[in-house]
């Protein structure tokens, strides 16, 4: 496959050296010529000295027979735009930006961009090691209204079976980590002390489910 990369960083020389090294083919763009000296003189693929969202630069980097596009600049405006214009006036069919503001993310994901943020991403995971509480999404759908997230789990829910915490918090669970590896539960698996629980859930419901887990299991009659 022909992929283009927008950005010629310590991101995109790496992408470029990986996908070269898998048999694609390569062309990279950046504005600065000196930023192609990171990719090596082992380096076969095209490098295109430009404007990543001007469409001439796009046709010199062989937009048109493109399989994927990768927007991995310094600017979050440029990368968008270059991936809408991949996209939307090239058809390119596999499209990332990298976003640095995260709450411009969220409204690139709703256009149907995918986007990855960088450190941000990596703050919150830490963040949700330090302060396991509410919900931290992880994926949205392109419409906003279902998420993947890791939803912290009251302890009274240990020892109780994936099918019961689905049962009462109307979410499906989509794995686990447990001991620092990811698991496909079943509605047998029974929820252990430490385990991280990843759900997907409608986003209108975040806040319910976020109280469900945090109350535990609701008490069985007769008890």
């Amino acid at each position: 496959m022909h992929i283009v990369i927008m950005g010629c960083g310590r991101v995109g020389s790496a992408l470029a050296q990986t996908l070269e090294q898998q048999g694609h083919t390569v062309a990279v763009i950046d504005r600065d010529p000196t930023a192609f000296r990171r990719l090596g003189p082992g380096f076969g693929g095209r490098r295109v000295t430009g404007i990543g969202f001007d469409q001439d630069t796009l046709r010199e980097a062989g937009i048109e027979e493109a399989g994927a596009f990768a927007a991995v600049s310094s600017g979050d405006n440029s990368n968008i735009i270059s991936a809408r214009v991949a996209r939307e006036m090239f058809g390119v069919q596999n499209v990332a930006a990298r976003i640095y503001d995260p709450r411009r993310a969220e409204v690139y994901q709703r256009l149907g961009i995918p986007t990855v943020a960088t450190v941000r991403w990596t703050a919150d995971q830490m963040l949700r090691r330090l302060l396991p509480s509410g919900a931290e999404p992880l994926w949205r759908d392109p419409t906003g209204g279902v998420q993947l997230a890791e939803v912290h789990a009251s302890p009274q829910w240990v020892g109780h079976k994936i099918s019961k915490l689905q049962e009462e918090t109307g979410v499906r669970v989509a794995f686990l980590t447990r001991l620092g590896e990811a698991m496909l539960p079943t509605s047998q698996t029974v929820l252990q002390e430490g385990d991280l629980v990843h759900v997907m859930m409608r986003t209108d419901d975040v806040e319910k489910v976020e109280a469900a887990f945090a109350e535990g299991p609701e008490e069985e009659s007769g008890h």
